[in-house]
């Protein structure tokens, strides 16, 4: 069976996005989009970004929808992928660009930095520290990139020391943090 959510803002505001039934496929909940796209509305307008471990595309979407120039999904899940495309193409959202390819096997390739990076893999892979090290060391992220985490309520992932939080909230089960890259190591 399939389910709905919806795009809260922007050019979409109120599409429907189309979601597989799939397990472990958990949406970023409308609340929690709503106060992370608040926190960029002064970052957004013509950013480049990826959703990495895309899912439903919920975040990347949401982006495109409020001025990102472009977004790049990753997801594993062939289903997964197809329904973000179908969605997309239903949209007429031809910014957005989709790979179907695992994440950190996606991160292994010829970089291209993004100055917006989503990051909320499958709660129970524990992939946090693994793709934002990569993430860091790779060079997908521009000198000054914003990164939002998503994670269990409780958990807190080890990221590059570099790394500022920003702004962060709890909703539910889940806790989310924005997080602005800084080109060198903070100061002790």
């Amino acid at each position: 069976m399939k389910g709905r959510i919806r795009v809260i803002g922007g050019s979409l505001r109120n599409s429907r996005l189309e979601v597989p039934d799939l397990p472990g496929l958990r949406p970023t909940p409308e609340r929690v989009r709503e106060t992370l796209f608040n926190w960029l509305a002064p970052v957004l307008a013509g950013v480049s970004a990826l959703d990495l471990c895309a899912g439903t595309g919920a975040l990347g979407i949401e982006a495109l929808s409020r001025g990102a120039a472009a977004v790049r999904f990753v997801e594993r899940d062939a289903r997964a992928a197809q329904a973000l495309r179908d969605n997309l193409a239903r949209l007429k959202a031809g910014d957005g660009t989709v790979s179907t390819a695992d994440a950190a096997a996606f991160l292994g390739g010829a970089p291209t930095p993004f100055g917006l990076v989503f990051l909320d893999p499958p709660f129970a892979a524990d992939l946090w520290s693994a793709l934002a090290q990569s993430l860091e060391a790779n060079g997908w992220l521009s000198p000054q990139a914003w990164v939002y985490v998503e994670s269990p309520r409780d958990h807190v992932p080890a990221l590059p020391p570099n790394w500022a939080l920003h702004r962060e909230g709890r909703a539910g089960e889940v806790r989310h943090a924005l997080y602005r890259r800084c080109a060198e190591l903070p100061l002790s």
